[in-house]
């Protein structure tokens, strides 16, 4: 009982001092807006004016004193009110993890807008103009590329390959179905008689496709802030998250297209056709983008043995340079730095050293947590500085819409995949996928992307996508952690790999090779061979400094290992004492093939002729090739009979064999005493003749 006396002390003290720490932090954020909004008869202004005065009348200036003490916050107001959101933004995040048992009740996001609510409202409270903080370039491009690029530096590779397809389908499908259900129905409320019939009547087809295509896409950063707090199971959050960011390709695309369509007001064919086409060149060259630019940053880390601390900089610039490019032409820049995250990893971290590591690793969690923090304080902020349009029926209609369009679309689709699928999609894993589609600010941006001169019906939109966003959020991300317990989700599962599960999983993927081969079937199993032997043949080679280029996947996975092992042991105290020339007891060093101790001619193996080998490489050069040509293409879901072979000669050949071995059987029995059954057909029903000297002896 007095341990938890005074914990609950300590928390309370703790308590205390961080709602201080906001309160002060709050005042002088008002008083920076007040101080920064006000007119032009300001020290700044008395103070240049003085200095003019001098600078004409230096000589009859001889009684004005020196100033000890100056104010001139013009110079520093930007970058002080940055690192005072920035501030506050780490102090909203350490407060919540302060604070006990709040994170099992309201999610992280949800606290950062009514944070954002809160001083919004004080700012206006104060008679001041909220400021437009959530502006859409300062979101697209210093907001939101941080979180991004650390989605995809450290994205799961393996089980995203797998699950591409279905990632794709839900990404490019599911979008395109939510963007035209939700805009066309929204048409045809608009054109229904209501109460505001004059102003939803003003608003076309392309319009609400426009408004379609900006609320259908998943948020990545809501879902990221949602997700990961309720630690869903790996193959739930690689399909929702995924789709997050693949679905930016469809939503550029689509809004883009509306946009302009809208400005003309007519669509043909060929504009449509153009459009499709569009689809294509955004995604495939963002990707490229991306590529080039990981490609480059391995490359570049190749040369940095020297020069240690500048490592992790090249990772961040050319992350961020492939993103600006992308949006250069329009292309997709979150698929941009996905590519590049994912195509730089391996070949960077092979060259870089370990402190580069973590500085990357910790920089960009940090980055990443402190811009999300943000976007959603912003949110609440941009809510309270308006301007709105409230529309009950549009405003409802839109949640609505947005809800039944998700479950049918995700309920559709996943029929149609799990027809393809080994691991079917069950119906819970289908109501989290549904109730995961969350909005966020990407959608806010996109609508306030539009002119108003264009868009009459902008602020409309504007409070119809907020709704949405606040929906799903606070509803939708309150509720999904007691559902997932209520339905009994699989959780994940923190379980380290080891290197006996590296050993199975590589040999599995082996076996599955060969068997794709045998079958003449070119799987996935068979292109990724493929891609892994370029890879090792070419790519390391020109992208790895030094032996580890040469290195096989498993030891470079054991040296990893043992590293973090290495790691865990001085941080927890055990190892600091060790000497570091001392080699690990299990270390590969210890394995490695050394010279031979006995003379190589009595270990000899016994060589071949140079035509007994050339014998035995064309017989399996003709076998093998002959299986490819062959066999068909094996597939398990056209697996079917052959409609042109009838099978008589193979049951011809079956029934000759059981005539010939029914022959060899009878001939036998008739030379050891054992006979058929009298009276009996053809039947195999066989009895054995015992001789009447034994008949008669009983046992």
């Amino acid at each position: 009982m007095p341990s938890r006396t005074v914990s609950h002390g300590s928390s309370g003290r703790l308590r205390g001092l961080f709602l201080v720490m906001v309160l002060v932090f709050l005042e002088s954020s008002v008083f920076t807006l007040a101080f920064a909004s006000s007119d032009q008869h300001s020290p700044t202004t008395a103070h240049s004016d003085g200095h003019k005065a001098t600078d004409h009348g230096s000589h009859n200036n001889t009684g004005k004193a020196f100033p000890v003490l100056d104010l001139n916050y013009e110079n520093v107001r930007v970058p002080f009110e940055i690192s005072l959101w920035v501030l506050l933004a780490s102090l909203m995040k350490l407060g919540f993890h302060l604070v006990p048992h709040l994170s099992n009740i309201v999610p992280e996001s949800c606290l950062l807008i009514v944070v954002g609510l809160l001083v919004g409202g004080i700012i206006r409270g104060t008679g001041e103009t909220v400021p437009p903080v959530l502006d859409s370039k300062l979101f697209f491009y210093i907001l939101l590329p941080p979180i991004i690029l650390d989605a995809g530096y450290f994205l799961p590779i393996r089980p995203f390959m797998e699950n591409l397809g279905t990632i794709l389908i839900f990404a490019v499908v599911g979008t395109l179905w939510n963007a035209f259900f939700v805009g066309g129905l929204l048409y045809g409320v608009c054109q229904i008689g209501t109460e505001s019939s004059s102003i939803l009547s003003r608003i076309g087809l392309l319009q609400c496709l426009l408004f379609g295509s900006i609320i259908s896409a998943v948020d990545p950063v809501a879902v990221l802030a949602v997700f990961e707090e309720i630690h869903i199971n790996e193959l739930l959050h690689i399909l929702v998250f995924g789709e997050s960011l693949l679905n930016d390709a469809v939503t550029v695309v689509l809004y883009h297209l509306f946009e302009e369509f809208s400005g003309i007001g007519t669509v043909t064919l060929v504009k449509g056709f153009l459009g499709v086409i569009s689809f294509f060149v955004v995604a495939l060259g963002g990707v490229l983008v991306g590529v080039l630019y990981g490609i480059l940053a391995a490359f570049t880390s190749r040369f940095t043995s020297h020069t240690r601390v500048i490592e992790p900089l090249f990772v961040f610039l050319y992350s961020y340079m492939a993103y600006l490019s992308a949006e250069i032409f329009h292309l997709s820049g979150i698929m941009a730095l996905i590519a590049c995250g994912a195509v730089m990893r391996p070949y960077v971290e092979a060259n870089i050293s370990h402190k580069s590591h973590t500085t990357i690793k910790y920089f960009l969690k940090m980055w990443s947590s402190v811009s999300e923090t943000l976007i959603f304080i912003f949110l609440g902020v941009a809510t309270v500085a308006g301007p709105h349009d409230w529309n009950w029926t549009f405003v409802t209609v839109t949640v609505i819409l947005c809800l039944v369009a998700r479950v049918i679309g995700v309920v559709g689709l996943t029929f149609i995949i799990n027809k393809f699928r080994i691991v079917k999609l069950t119906t819970k894993d289908q109501f989290i996928i549904a109730y995961g589609g969350l909005r966020g600010a990407i959608a806010f941006s996109l609508g306030f992307l539009l002119e108003k001169d264009h868009f009459p019906e902008r602020e409309i939109f504007l409070t119809a996508i907020i709704t949405v966003i606040f929906f799903t959020v606070f509803v939708q991300g309150m509720t999904i952690k007691p559902l997932v317990e209520l339905l009994a989700v699989k959780k994940k599962q923190e379980a380290k790999r080891s290197i006996n599960e590296e050993i199975h999983t590589q040999f599995l993927d082996h076996l599955l090779t060969g068997i794709e081969d045998i079958c003449g079937h070119y799987g996935h199993h068979h292109w990724k061979d493929k891609l892994n032997r370029f890879n090792k043949k070419y790519v390391k080679k020109c992208l790895i400094a030094g032996e580890r280029s040469k290195e096989p996947q498993l030891i470079a996975f054991y040296h990893k290992m043992e590293m973090k092992q290495a790691i865990q042991l001085v941080e927890s105290g055990g190892g600091i004492k060790l000497p570091s020339a001392m080699p690990s007891t299990v270390s590969m060093q210890n394995i490695q093939p050394r010279p031979p101790t006995k003379p190589a001619a009595e270990r000899a193996i016994p060589q071949l002729s140079k035509t007994k080998e050339e014998e035995i490489r064309k017989i399996l050069r003709t076998n093998l090739q002959r299986t490819r040509q062959r066999l068909r293409s094996y597939n398990r879901h056209t697996l079917v009979a052959d409609p042109y072979e009838d099978g008589l000669s193979d049951l011809f050949l079956k029934k000759q064999k059981m005539f010939q071995i029914e022959k060899k059987v009878i001939f036998r029995m008739n030379h050891s005493g054992i006979k058929k059954a009298p009276n009996s057909r053809d039947e195999p029903v066989l009895c054995l003749h015992i001789p009447d000297n034994l008949a008669n002896n009983q046992f």
